[in-house]
Parts: C-alpha cells; structure tokens; sequence
C-alpha cells in the first residue's frame, strides 16, 4: 500500500481564503481521520497481532479503512453491522462493497439483537490476546498517537509560515480526532461540528475518552445525521466545483456551520479534510433515488 504525504494547499470558497490540509490524499482507502486514527496499528509488527474486529454502520467510513489496514498487515478483520438493506446485499456498493473485496467477514445481525451482539464482541476479545477491538468509528485511546503527529505537521506549517493565530477546522462524529487535536494543539482553537447528535450528545463522547479540551469549539447544526438535504448537495457541490471533493455526510454540515461562524473566529483557519469521499457513491445514489 503506497501512502502519500498529505500536502496544505489554498482553498478560496465563498469568497474566504483558508488552507485545506489534503488528509484526504494519503490513500484512496485508508485516508483522513481514520488513517490518524489507525496510524498507531499500522506501526505495529504484523505478527503481534492476527484478527481486528470492530463493529458500526453497513456503510461506515472506519469500516473500510479497517479492512484496508487488515489487507495490508494480513489480519483477519471481523465487522458487525446492522443487517444490510435488500437491494445492498443483492447488487453491494460504496464502502459495503470495498469493504467486502478488501477480505472483511461481515456479521449481519437484526437491529433488535445488535446491541447484544456488540458486548459479545467485548467481552470475546477481552480474552483472546491476539484479538484487538476498535470501537465503533475508532474512538479509542490508541488514535492519540496518529492524531498527534498530525498536530505536529499542523505546528511545523504554522511555524513556517508565521501563523500568530490558527482555527483548526474539522468535522466530527464521535469527536475523536477533534479532541485528541485540541489537546496536542493547545496554543490553537479547533472548531468542529456536532455532526452526530447535538453538542451536549458530542461532548459526552468526548468526555468517555478524555477531559473536554477548553481550546475546542464545538458547533451546532439543525441538520440530522445522513439525511438527505438540498442545502448539503447544495454546499457539496459547490466545494467540487471550488476544485475538491469533500464527503457528503460530515463535510457539508461542518462547512455551513464553518462559514456562519467564520466572522467570529480570529486568526488564519486551516480546514483538514478528513477523507471520506469514498461513501459519495451511496449517497449520490440516495439523493437520486429521492428524486
């Protein structure tokens, strides 16, 4: 697997001037946050480990770096979802498909046994020591170590460029990345979007892992996650035709919340994009089939 250096570029949209961290470039598959997240289980020796099971969405983005990451080292990966809708299972897509060819062995449960079958999950690789669990998009202690060393190549370009005052721009889930970057970065603000849930839901995940960082600044949004809304396919759009593809769940929400708020941040703002892209195909497909 060639993994590429994710380079800063300019970025110009509607009509502001930032800086991209192209996360997004190291690899097709294995890119962005869950390459940050991963990094510390690509460092490991192949052989001191053989299975990575992990658990989540059907069409999740962790899901498919994992398998990708487990093609690369030559472990098993054991994924639990949700089972799979018909007219996926019959004709595969998006990262389900990647996922699949990459060697994943899915477990598709009913959505009234799953959380059930999740603390299986535990409580089996608990006491199996060749076994590692990732929890559900790799919200674990161990993605400090990927996502520091990104906040050191942030430091380095700020250096270099004498940045007196950066905003760190990035969208979150489970709120891993943006947290782990806040600490490692705490000369810095980082802005982030509640794109699951609400601001208190992200701070309470935040919180399982580590104390809420005081530099994070956390954004509201009034849209659900995954729905399907003009305003996103709007805003995704504009952005690829601003010359870069961003994904269509995470990063729309977080660029209306980034641009309302824009006025109010001081200081430079670098935007990293976390990858993702890989997920566009499914939810092109959803969009035109409400259509």
């Amino acid at each position: 697997m060639h993994l590429s250096p994710a380079p800063f570029e300019p970025f110009r949209f509607e009509e502001r001037e930032l800086t991209l961290k192209r996360d997004d470039l190291i690899h097709p598959l294995f890119s962005g946050n869950k390459y940050r997240k991963l990094y510390a289980l690509l460092q490991i020796p192949s052989k001191a480990i053989d299975t990575l099971v992990s658990y989540g969405g059907i069409q999740s983005n962790a899901m498919l770096s994992i398998a990708a990451l487990c093609r690369l080292k030559g472990w098993r990966f054991e994924y639990t979802a949700k089972r799979a809708p018909h007219h996926l299972s019959a004709e595969p897509q998006g990262n389900y498909k990647h996922a699949l060819a990459q060697g994943m062995a899915l477990q598709e449960v009913h959505p009234t046994v799953y959380d059930a079958a999740v603390e299986a999950l535990k409580q089996r690789c608990a006491k199996q020591e060749r076994t590692r669990l990732i929890p559900q998009g790799g919200a674990d202690p161990a993605a400090e170590e990927g996502v520091r060393a990104l906040a050191e190549e942030i430091r380095a370009w700020q250096k270099t460029r004498g940045i007196e005052r950066l905003n760190v721009v990035t969208p979150s889930g489970t709120g891993t990345t943006a947290a782990y970057l806040a600490k490692a970065l705490p000369e810095c603000r980082v802005v982030t979007v509640a794109a699951v849930g609400d601001p208190a839901y992200l701070q309470r995940q935040i919180e399982a892992l580590m104390p809420l960082p005081p530099n994070l600044l956390i954004l509201a949004t009034p849209y659900r996650f995954g729905s399907l809304d003009a305003a996103l396919l709007q805003t995704y759009e504009k952005l690829k035709a601003a010359g870069v593809t961003f994904d269509l769940i995470y990063a729309p929400v977080m660029w209306l919340a980034l641009m309302e708020a824009w006025d109010d941040l001081e200081g430079d703002v670098l935007y990293v994009h976390s990858g993702g892209v890989s997920g566009n195909e499914t939810m092109l497909a959803r969009y035109a089939r409400r259509t």
